[in-house]
This record gives C-alpha cells, structure tokens and sequence, in this order.
C-alpha cells in the first residue's frame, strides 16, 4: 500500500525483490531499480487519478524520462521489501523532476535525480502539461 507523507510531498510504494531480479549471488541487478522506479512513479500517477491509458487515449500525452541521474550506494537483494520514494521537486510547463530514493530498513540502497517530460502521444514532441493534470500535481 502507499503512503503519502504531505508534509514533505513524498509518495512512497513498496516493492519485493524477487528472484527474477537478481543475479546468481541473490544481488538485485542494477538495472533492475529503474524498473522500480518507474513502477512507483506511474502509481503516483495513479494516486493522483491518473492512468497512463486514459492520458494518453483522452489527453493524448506521455509522460517519458527525459533524463536520471543515479547514485548506488547498497545493493538490494532476493526477498528485501524495499520503498521506492517519489518526491516531486520541480514542475515546469512540460517538464517536472522527481527525486526518488530506495531503501529497505531505513537504509538508503539507490538515489536519483529523474526529469519527466510531457509529449504528444502521436509525434513524440513536447507537450504541455494539461491544466486538470497539472492542478493535481502542485496539490502535492
């Protein structure tokens, strides 16, 4: 279930490391925390009533990582219940940056730095963020 912590804008989603995400040493492989990522940050979406289908078929938008920067700082591993954060730092006319953090027990494991532009959902060119969508997100 995820969490909202208002006072400081972040949304939190929990994930299970299973398996299927690790390497043989039971290690989460790296490439594998974008994948959770961007799990936690199409549910913020959703928490904020907003389905990828229904943006891109009603509102004919995207949303796509423009740009990330991440720092390792831990390795997860098989069967760790890790939190992915998603706080929203900075939202622009199409653009916005979150600043999502994983970590298991309090520890933090990965950090990055991720810019989300808006699209048009046929010629991939930059579009500007809705009105109804951008009123949800300053509400964050």
């Amino acid at each position: 279930m995820a969490t909202v912590t208002s006072s400081h804008q972040i949304f939190d989603w929990p994930v299970r490391v299973y398996y299927e995400d690790t390497d043989a040493g039971g290690v989460v492989y790296h490439s594998q925390y974008l994948n959770y990522m961007e799990r936690a940050r199409t549910e913020w979406l959703r928490h904020l009533g907003f389905e990828q289908t229904v943006l891109r078929d009603d509102l004919q938008i995207l949303f796509v990582v423009h740009s990330m920067s991440i720092a390792f700082k831990k390795p997860a591993k098989f069967n760790d219940l890790l939190h992915v954060s998603s706080e929203l730092e900075k939202l622009g006319r199409s653009s916005f940056n979150f600043l999502q953090k994983i970590t298991t027990n309090s520890q933090l494991l990965v950090q990055a730095q991720v810019r989300v532009a808006c699209v048009d959902a046929l010629s991939f060119k930059p579009s500007v963020i809705p009105q109804q969508v951008r009123l949800k997100m300053e509400t964050v």
